[in-house]
């Protein structure tokens, strides 16, 4: 039964959903499962440079406990491990939509805002 915010406090539902997105990468990881549909951990670490390899497997394993993405392995050598979006972590896609969208507004906003400055 979903509860209506009395404006105190959203009983946890906030903490909940930011628990999935905080965490400098994991915004980026969903992202580019969610466009590109089935990566290896390889093909991560290519598309996030910065990422280290520690930060990456911690932030896959974090997402994988929460349902949001799927990690396959393949039995062979060397081995093979694969991440995609669950059907539940799909849902995510309307978000981090909105994100991205809002984000590109807020720079182009800001950018308003300075050149105004700088030319005062």
């Amino acid at each position: 039964m979903a509860r209506e915010c009395d404006g105190k406090r959203p009983e946890g539902t906030i903490e909940a959903a930011l628990e999935i997105l905080v965490g400098k990468w994991k915004p980026f990881i969903l992202f580019h499962l969610m466009h590109k549909g089935t990566l290896r951990f390889s093909e991560l670490q290519k598309l996030i440079p910065d990422v280290t390899k520690k930060m990456l497997t911690s932030h896959l394993r974090e997402l994988e406990n929460h349902d949001i993405i799927h990690r396959k392995i393949y039995a062979q050598i060397p081995p093979k491990v694969e991440y995609s979006m669950t059907d539940y972590g799909k849902s995510l896609e309307p978000l981090l939509v909105s994100m991205h969208e809002w984000g590109q507004a807020h720079l182009v906003h800001l950018d308003e805002i300075y050149k105004g400055e700088e030319q005062a």
